[in-house]
């Protein structure tokens, strides 16, 4: 793990994004209608979304534990995919890139698990960090 005992608290944000693409046209449909036999999408997976960001120290060896002071679960639905955001935000010695990204993908597993019973082709794609703030370096990108 890096040693962070020199550098000094600042706030930082990340924001990261995954696609769950359908291999139907009928799987947007059944999520607006509420008929995905495993409940409400978008709920159960922003629950699992914001574990997977809390949870991320103890699952990847060289993440420090810190405190998440803001964590949010947003979501673009179309007629062929969703669209996941997350937002993570600390204040604190090292980033929350991981986090978001961890979030973000732990998000789309749960989309995956919940829509697999009603679409056989779905897929996860292009589990990415869009921005980053605070620290030694920003990042944006589109």
């Amino acid at each position: 793990m890096v040693d962070i005992t020199h550098k000094s608290n600042t706030h930082r944000i990340a924001i990261a994004e995954a696609t769950v693409v359908f291999g139907s046209a009928e799987t947007a449909q059944a999520i607006r209608e509420n008929r995905v036999p495993k409940g409400d999408v978008f709920e159960m997976s922003r629950a699992a979304g914001l574990l997977g960001i809390k949870k991320t120290p103890d699952l990847l060896p060289d993440c420090h534990p810190l405190p998440i002071e803001a964590a949010s679960v947003n979501y673009e639905l179309s007629d062929a995919q969703i669209r996941v955001e997350v937002r993570v935000e600390t204040i604190y010695k090292t980033g929350v890139e991981v986090e978001a990204m961890h979030g973000a993908s732990v998000v789309a597993l749960n989309l995956y698990d919940m829509l697999k019973p009603i679409d056989k082709g779905i897929e996860i794609r292009n589990i990415r960090l869009l921005e980053k703030r605070g620290g030694k370096s920003d990042i944006h990108r589109n």
